[in-house]
């Protein structure tokens, strides 16, 4: 026998709710591009879940990472909003030597094909 959950005690009707399944929220990540940047390198290499999970978490801690630093310099110079400046300076702080280099390279290659696309 149903009973409209409407006509419950709120008690009943609570209890009824929370049994209810609810939809889980959305959990954001970025498996999706490592998996385009592993087929544009490998188009024939696959990654288990274990290993996106990893990687996910790694570029999940550089971002933060490369954020905390861009914020200090940020407010080093009293300003409140992150600029390029801040985010190029945090990337060459935080790796070493020629990595840092070409993250900034490719940044700015990435950047710049985003404004050609722009003005199309």
């Amino acid at each position: 026998m149903t009973r409209n959950v409407a006509l419950m005690h709120p008690k009943d009707k609570k209890a009824r709710m929370s049994s209810m399944k609810r939809r889980k929220g959305r959990k954001e990540s970025f498996n999706s591009y490592i998996f385009k940047i592993l087929k544009g390198v490998h188009n024939n290499t696959g990654i288990s879940s274990k290993a996106m999970s990893i990687m996910n978490s790694l570029v999940n801690d550089i971002f933060d990472r490369i954020a905390l630093e861009a914020a200090q310099l940020a407010s080093y110079s009293q300003r409140s909003t992150i600029a390029v400046n801040e985010v190029q300076s945090a990337v060459r702080l935080m790796m070493p030597g020629e990595l840092s280099a070409h993250a900034v390279a490719e940044a700015n290659k990435a950047v710049a094909r985003f404004e050609n696309e722009g003005k199309r």
